[in-house]
């Protein structure tokens, strides 16, 4: 699956233990944020972005909650070194 560099470094984020938080207004998904797993914000996740993620099934909600990574996703990001 063809995944560009930015849905790579929010999938990164993600499969390290990240989330996307969502806002809503009226039922639609306004505004999202996507923290890392030590809660720095990603600048580079935008709404455009998110949609296409979600519409690849990279990323699920379960009941309402924060988006996470699916198996799916897991599986279309590459490895890359962590700097820590």
């Amino acid at each position: 699956m063809n995944v560009s560099r930015d849905e790579q470094r929010v999938l990164h984020v993600l499969a390290q233990g990240g989330h996307i938080a969502h806002h809503r207004e009226d039922n639609r998904i306004i505004a999202v944020d996507c923290f890392n797993r030590d809660g720095h914000r990603l600048v580079n996740c935008r709404l455009d972005l998110f949609a296409k993620l979600k519409r690849k099934g990279l990323i699920a909600s379960k009941g309402g909650g924060p988006y996470r990574i699916t198996l799916g996703g897991l599986r279309a990001v590459r490895a890359q070194l962590d700097n820590r």
